[in-house]
């Protein structure tokens, strides 16, 4: 069959049945691209010669008429709609990009992925063995069940053309024609669309929002997301909606912020990246023009918004939807964007705040989202950026027991193809988008008797079907952000163990642990210089930021997710599982670490475990809005005097660095990471002893049971402060804990001390520091007499 002749009916059945169409052309590069050409010239109406709307080419290579996108800047197309998308694989492939580019195609359009031949795939694709190789491994030592499965799904799965490019002529091996029985024409679905608003109208007629929200929903779904949105506009009230890609959540959500901004409410958008609620603010914006709302005094620029260009509102107005600029509206309403962290930080000021793609933030973070008189998480179930499973599970339980009023609503009917695309369905296939844990009655009893640890056999994961999407949903399920490159790493990289918990065979806990460390001298040497090396994160940081040489050296397994099922919660199979990788794994190595998002749950987690913090990173992450804390277990001789070592730094430094870069962290997670700082056999308070000369216990004697007051030995109770919450021995609250860390570590203000640990005044604020003196001189004793002195002068005798 021609190429011609096979684009032409792959197009036609895909048009008939609102779906799209992939077609592979597989071989030599340059003549892939040769095909690529005549495929677009056959289906652009008319034949392109230049920039085509709705064609994009992704691809490394330069030089192209047509609009070309960069690999690495793949992400950047969603949120737009493509008719025919060509993809090379041959260069800077990732699964990433795969994953972004093939949402992107609209119903009846086409994907063409120019690839190298199918049978040479285990060899091929440099770009994703390079994702996963790290030193001291080499590019043998990379897997290729990745790549094998790649293959596979492209052979099998209907939908899927494959033509052969290693000739000069072209050679059809899969027609990848399937004939549907029940096609549904896409003119017939955009009538139906057309007709939909005027249900919507007849059965949204009590909501408060306008018409116009849902003359523009394209679907049923879209309008009942709208509705159920609509309750926002009274306070107390939290919705949450969840949709796989393409469904018109952003559009949704759009829509209901708008109709929010018009009805005067001050509404604050926030995502992962602004990029990330582009479509949002797009929809907010064009329904905002469609009802005259938008306020005389918003900057005028350039509208990226798709509104009627005859519209005369529109005309110069600033839609901001690129940037997140404010808008304001007639009724003294407000449109804008914040960062996750920002947002977190302006939540108590909002009417509303709505969060796009709230999968990928963390639960910290969202936590403090619910500060908002009303606020809705938007979640993509299955998305190549995120899950909304582990928004779910993770969440769910504290937005329920906020003050809130919870509504769900959950969005399956697709807006750009119909239901059952093939090519939607081989990509959940072959990324493993839509894996889920074991269903949750098999393994809500387990317990850590019940339980079976082993090292899966990667040979074997890779062809257990069920056992692989068990693993994979569980990580998936449990981890703010899972990208299809995470799948990759799991099957191939080649320093990567996985370890797992089974309940009657069926996974219920996993960890996947990465081996670092045991670098050679030039590649130490050249981290210690600033150089960046992959895949050996806690080596990375102790050597180039924390500037320890010899760091490196040393080698070690980092913890890179552990993941429990959440039917399985608190019964310390997580524990177990680690204890169990410790006894596999110690006797090979000097140390386990871990990295991740300091909370005070994990962080006492960890130490619970044994593990020791060595590093607080000073700057927030963007979307999670927290601070990293680095951890540390030794295993070895060797192992302890780096952890020894680090812990000792760490110790010396952190006073410091909460005065100033750590001066906003939350005092509990100082409290936890302080805690996890605890030396080997030393009595941290009685070290602090020796540390007070005669005069610091009078000061502290007298804050304590006399008229002195802090201000005049801010450094004893420096000094005390850290000692105690490195070794915890005085019997203080931990409302006093979290004062002394606020006040005398991160020399918070009296007022926003006292304001922010609900004391009913500053003076007893301040008084406070007496009653925490006392509690200083009864655990350290009176070494020299010297509080008992102090306290004859005041008469206080031997009283506390």
């Amino acid at each position: 069959m021609p190429l011609r002749s096979l684009v032409s009916r792959l197009m036609a059945e895909a048009e008939r049945a609102n779906e799209r169409r992939m077609l592979v052309l597989a071989g030599d590069r340059d003549r892939g691209f040769d095909a690529a050409y005549d495929v677009i010239e056959q289906v652009a109406d008319p034949p392109p010669t230049g920039s085509v709307e709705g064609v994009t080419l992704v691809t490394a290579r330069k030089g192209f008429r047509y609009t070309r996108v960069a690999p690495a800047q793949a992400d950047k197309l969603l949120g737009t709609t493509q008719q025919t998308l060509v993809l090379d694989c041959h260069e800077a492939f990732s699964a990433n990009s795969l994953g972004a580019v093939t949402g992107v195609v609209d119903g009846g359009g086409l994907l063409v992925l120019l690839t190298p031949p199918l049978d040479q795939f285990p060899t091929a694709f440099s770009a994703l063995v390079d994702r996963v190789l790290v030193p001291p491994y080499a590019a043998v030592d990379v897997g290729n069940r990745f790549r094998k499965r790649l293959a596979t799904t492209l052979e099998t799965h209907p939908g899927i053309a494959i033509v052969d490019c290693s000739n000069s002529e072209l050679q059809v091996v899969r027609n990848g024609l399937t004939d549907p029985q029940s096609a549904v024409s896409k003119s017939a679905s955009h009538n139906q669309d057309a007709a939909q608003p005027t249900h919507n109208l007849i059965k949204y007629s009590q909501s408060p929002f306008p018409d116009a929200a849902f003359e523009a929903c394209l679907t049923g779904d879209q309008a009942r997301a709208v509705d159920r949105l609509s309750r926002l506009a009274a306070p107390g009230n939290a919705v949450v909606v969840d949709a796989d890609r393409g469904r018109g959540k952003s559009s949704a959500a759009g829509l209901a912020a708008g109709a929010l901004a018009a009805s005067g409410r001050d509404v604050l958008v926030t995502a992962p990246a602004v990029d990330n609620a582009r479509e949002l603010l797009e929809r907010a914006t064009e329904l905002l023009v469609k009802l005259d709302a938008v306020a005389d005094d918003t900057s005028p620029v350039d509208s990226v918004a798709d509104v009627d260009a005859n519209d005369s509102a529109a005309d110069g107005l600033s839609t901001s939807a690129a940037t997140g600029d404010p808008i304001s509206t007639t009724t003294g309403g407000r449109l804008r964007f914040l960062s996750p962290a920002d947002a977190a930080a302006d939540a108590d000021t909002v009417d509303v705040l709505i969060v796009d793609e709230a999968a990928a933030i963390s639960v910290w973070l969202l936590t403090r989202f619910l500060d908002a008189a009303a606020v809705a998480c938007c979640t993509t179930v299955h998305g190549y950026e995120g899950t909304g499973r582990g928004f779910t599970v993770r969440f769910r339980d504290r937005l329920t027991a906020s003050a809130h009023r919870v509504t769900d609503v959950s969005m399956d009917e697709p807006i750009r193809y119909a239901r059952g695309d093939p090519i939607e369905s081989w990509l959940f296939r072959t990324l493993c988008l839509d894996a889920a844990p074991p269903a949750s009655q098999l393994v809500d009893a387990a317990t850590p008797e019940t339980v079976r640890h082993q090292r899966l056999d990667r040979d074997a994961l890779a062809t257990d079907e069920p056992l692989l999407r068990s693993v994979f949903g569980l990580l998936v399920s449990a981890h703010y952000k899972t990208e299809p490159t995470d799948l990759l790493r799991l099957l191939d990289a080649p320093n990567v163990a996985v370890c797992v918990l089974t309940h009657d065979g069926h996974v219920v806990s996993v960890a996947l642990l990465a081996r670092e460390g045991g670098l050679d001298r030039d590649t130490r040497r050249q981290i210690y210089r600033g150089g960046r090396v992959r895949g050996n994160m806690l080596p990375d940081v102790l050597t180039s930021q924390l500037r320890d040489p010899d760091a490196a050296e040393p080698e070690g397994y980092r913890i890179m997710r552990i993941a429990t099922h959440h039917a399985a919660r608190s019964r310390g199979l997580g524990s177990h599982l680690l204890s169990c990788c410790h006894r596999a794994f110690g006797t090979d190595v000097d140390w386990f670490g871990v990295g991740y998002g300091a909370t005070p749950e994990l962080l006492d987690f960890w130490r619970d475990n044994a593990y020791r913090t060595v590093h607080l990173s000073t700057t927030r992450n963007d979307t999670s809005g927290e601070h990293s804390a680095l951890m540390l277990r030794p295993c070895s001789q060797v192992g302890r005097r780096l952890t020894d070592r680090h812990v000792g730094w760490f110790r010396d430094r952190v006073g410091g660095v909460l005065a100033d870069a750590l001066s906003s962290l939350d005092a509990d997670v100082v409290r936890g990471a302080l805690r996890a700082a605890q030396s080997s056999g030393t009595d941290s308070t009685g070290l602090a002893i020796t540390l007070l000369t005669e005069r610091d216990w009078r000061l502290l004697a007298g804050v304590g049971y006399g008229p002195g007051t802090y201000e005049t030995s801010p450094g004893v109770f420096r000094t005390l402060a850290l000692a105690h919450l490195f070794d915890p021995r005085a019997s203080l609250s931990a409302r006093q804990e979290r004062l002394l860390v606020r006040k005398v570590l991160q020399c918070e203000s009296w007022e926003s001390v006292a304001m922010g640990l609900d004391y009913p005044s500053t003076s007893q604020c301040m008084r406070e520091f007496g009653t925490i003196a006392r509690r200083f001189c009864e655990r350290v004793g009176d070494p020299a007499g010297i509080v008992a002195d102090e306290k004859r002068r005041y008469d206080v005798g031997d009283q506390a």
